[in-house]
């Protein structure tokens, strides 16, 4: 945080320090042990998800989590250790590493660890680092990398671990003026001009937003969409050169919340449901319509 224009890589960092504080962050769950892989793998879930809201899109992001019991006063009856998890789209790395205790003091224990979770961001990021040293021969180094297929990825986005896959098919090097999104949310079956121009139209208006379009896999009043539903739609995007993102939210105050800062763009057909009750959930709802 001390190299300047860290703002432009780091979204943001949360300390749960307490154990009110962890438990708030994990949305009421009580870890059965906070200092173990499970709970690590967690904070990198919530902060890979915080990452999708944050960015801009199209943009690669990474959630990190890191627990440890380390030297403490009066000293700790189990292991000092430490867990590290890194999430990307399509990859988790892990890193549990056990110390000897007796022969680092808390800052010396505190350096050493977090060396695991700059590596962590490291191998995520694919850039090479020196192997971390100064341990003793008994102490545990354990590292494991699991990967995620599309239709994993999309299974997790349908269960709820994830809130958002993003489908980049934008033409050669687009960089986004803004985190601002315009978004045109639609079921797309299928996708046709009328769409198309609508976000044309809207982006011409809103200049300094990032255009692309949006497939909620569950709806409110049908079936989830199947795994080969969702990947027919999303090739009619890639035909066309578009972005186009699939969340698991059918309601527009909940997409509101996963796409902070953002215009949604909407037709007669979408504006006559958000007045339908069952589609605004008892919102109060305020519409500037044009004819």
């Amino acid at each position: 945080m001390s190299v300047p224009r860290a703002s432009s890589t780091i979204l943001e960092v949360v300390v749960p320090y307490s154990r009110a504080s962890m438990v708030q962050l994990l949305r009421g769950k009580v870890p059965t042990n906070f200092a173990s892989q499970e709970t690590s793998d967690d904070l990198s879930l919530l902060a890979y998800n915080r990452a999708l809201k944050l960015a801009m899109t199209g943009i690669p992001v990474l959630g990190i989590g890191f627990v440890g019991a380390l030297a403490s006063v009066p000293s700790k009856r189990g292991d000092h250790r430490c867990y590290v998890s890194a999430r990307t789209s399509e990859r988790m790395w892990r890193y549990h590493v056990v110390l000897s205790k007796g022969i680092r003091d808390r800052k010396e224990e505190d350096t050493l660890s977090s060396q695991f979770l700059i590596k962590g961001i490291a191998n995520a990021c694919k850039v090479s680092m020196e192997s971390v040293r100064e341990f003793c021969d008994d102490e545990v180094i354990e590292e494991s990398e699991e990967s995620y297929d599309e239709d994993q990825q999309l299974e997790q986005l349908l269960s709820g671990q994830i809130c958002m896959k993003v489908y980049s098919f934008e033409k050669g090097i687009h960089v986004p003026k803004s985190g601002r999104r315009l978004i045109l949310s639609g079921s797309f079956n299928p996708l046709h001009k009328g769409h198309r121009k609508l976000l044309e139209v809207a982006s011409s208006i809103c200049k300094d937003g990032f255009p692309c379009f949006e497939i909620p896999a569950i709806n409110a009043d049908k079936p989830p969409l199947t795994l080969k539903q969702i990947k027919d739609r999303v090739e009619q995007f890639d035909a066309v050169g578009k972005t186009v993102i699939i969340t698991n939210q059918p309601y527009f105050y909940k997409k509101a919340e996963i796409f902070p800062d953002s215009t949604f763009i909407i037709g007669a057909d979408t504006a006559a449901r958000l007045i339908n009750v069952k589609s605004s959930e008892g919102v109060g709802i305020e519409l500037d319509l044009c004819p």
